[in-house]
């Protein structure tokens, strides 16, 4: 697929769709995650000399307009990380058109929540040829890894309007999946966790002909999950509650994961492996983290939105852990593996 790289951006208005989908706590962002992924795209577009950058995304599910889930605090938390930047309360009209035009050169101008109006989720062609007549971009970059599962107006419909190319943060979401996927480096180890096992079956089922080794922990093994391949490995002890329930991988199994780890050249984790929000049941996920942050002779791959965040808070007391992708994805990321069509990225020039 074509990324910005293959295009010349100079003196040219980039309208570029984002996930700034941050969670929220009184109006405050307790994680700038999806915000930070997005800075390497837009560092790109000004220092190749792009006119203006034009920010689209959609924060929470919103009913029409609701304050509580306007942008406005996100531009201003990128504008300390980036500068240059402005808000503007809607997504098309006189005011957005007077507001893209009051730009400067190398300017950001990020736009109001995209589902305050259900053309975006409706997939609206009307809804973004409104966004695009108001700020007049010369083409369109797809860096929103999270949504491109999503056949939303700012996915799918965009693509009759403007030529759509994939920004640098959905170059490496898909660069590193893809690996995993076709080539993986040897050993290669999947780490599964989290609660639902009708999610995380399928791709049990999908890896294990790819995979070395998989691992089963969290509530799915404490639940008392069975696997019929052979090379799945489901945990065997738990750390209880006073009441008796089972609420973090114990320590037998967790030196075993410990032990794949070690050999592993291709690791990719997808759910937590206790109740990891309570620190006295985090030990299993922490562990697992540090080592896989730790291995600087492997691809890693952390996915799935609550296993990000926990790795995400870890980092930032333990800067010293690096991994090959910390994705934003998601849903996306787990149907990019299963092997399923993406609007978002089937809307991309190949």
């Amino acid at each position: 697929m074509k990324t910005i790289k293959d295009i010349n951006v100079r003196n040219k208005t980039a309208l570029v769709r984002v996930d700034y989908n941050v969670p929220l706590e009184n109006g405050k962002i307790t994680s700038d995650l999806r915000i930070r992924a997005s800075l390497p795209t837009l560092q790109y577009l000004r220092e190749k000399g792009a006119k203006k950058i034009i920010l689209l995304s959609h924060l929470g599910r919103p009913e029409g307009r609701d304050k509580s889930l306007s942008l406005k605090p996100v531009a201003s938390a990128l504008n300390d990380l980036i500068g240059n930047v402005t808000f503007i309360d809607d997504v098309s009209g006189p005011d957005v058109e007077s507001a893209a035009k009051k730009t400067k050169n190398g300017g950001i101008l990020l736009l109001e929540n995209l589902r305050f109006s259900a053309g975006e989720e409706k997939n609206s062609p009307d809804y973004i040829r409104e966004i695009i007549d108001s700020v007049n971009p010369d083409f369109y970059v797809q860096d929103g890894f999270a949504v491109v599962h999503r056949a939303h107006a700012s996915t799918d419909a965009v693509k009759e309007y403007l030529p759509v190319y994939a920004g640098l943060l959905v170059e490496k979401e898909v660069e590193n999946l893809s690996k995993v996927i076709s080539h993986p480096a040897k050993p290669f180890l999947m780490i599964i966790g989290g609660s639902k096992v009708e999610d995380k079956q399928p791709l049990i089922d999908r890896f294990a002909p790819k995979a070395d080794q998989i691992v089963v922990g969290g509530k799915i093994a404490a639940d008392g999950y069975k696997s019929t391949h052979k090379n799945v490995y489901v945990a065997e002890d738990f750390d209880e509650d006073a009441e008796g329930h089972k609420l973090d991988t114990g320590p037998v199994s967790t030196g075993k994961i410990a032990n794949y780890i070690t050999d592993a050249k291709t690791i990719v984790w997808n759910g937590l492996l206790g109740k990891a929000e309570d620190p006295a049941y985090a030990t299993s996920s922490t562990i697992v983290a540090e080592l896989m942050g730790e291995k600087e002779d492997a691809t890693t791959i952390i996915c799935g939105g609550d296993t990000a965040g926990f790795v995400e808070n870890l980092t930032a007391e333990h800067k010293s852990l690096k991994y090959s992708l910390l994705s934003t994805g998601g849903g996306a990321a787990l149907e990019y593996l299963l092997g399923k069509k993406l609007p978002g990225l089937e809307a991309i020039e190949q």
